[in-house]
């Protein structure tokens, strides 16, 4: 059983759920940029946002920021809450796509570049348009996977 699991009573960090979901929104927009001008530098800054994303959570990203400050306040009813380490997880799927992508880019191999950036727009689609966090649902099956 992992530590996590092992554990009586993990302090949890909660964020509203909300949050990630107009964060991909962002990033889908920035991943769709990058991929149409085949820029390296539209690349290489989300990747910074995928790296605090990962290593601090995603309430601590620009667009956590954005949402947090300028949206949050609008909204009428307080929103549902989620466990921080599953989008924690995702964001850093996404910082390996876009550390892959920002590689081939800087060293020309474009079909690299292509296919990672790809990946990660399909996956941040995903949840901004369906609310289907892929890399959330592969933290919660590795979990599964390493409890047993």
């Amino acid at each position: 059983m992992s530590e996590v699991l092992d554990k009586p009573e993990v302090a949890r960090i909660y964020i509203d759920a909300r949050g990630p979901r107009f964060g991909a929104v962002i990033t889908t927009t920035v991943l769709a940029i990058a991929l149409v001008t085949q820029n390296k530098w539209v690349i290489l800054a989300q990747a910074l946002v995928f790296a605090i994303g990962a290593i601090r959570g995603p309430q601590f990203t620009p667009y956590g920021f954005i949402f947090k400050t300028l949206i949050k306040p609008r909204l009428s009813q307080p929103g549902p809450t989620e466990d921080v380490r599953p989008p924690k997880f995702a964001q850093t799927v996404g910082l390996l796509f876009a550390i892959s992508g920002t590689f081939g880019a800087f060293t020309g191999v474009d079909l690299l570049f292509t296919i990672a950036v790809g990946a990660a727009l399909g996956a941040a689609f995903l949840n901004a348009a369906f609310n289907y966090c892929l890399g959330c649902e592969m933290y919660l099956l590795l979990v599964r996977l390493t409890s047993k």
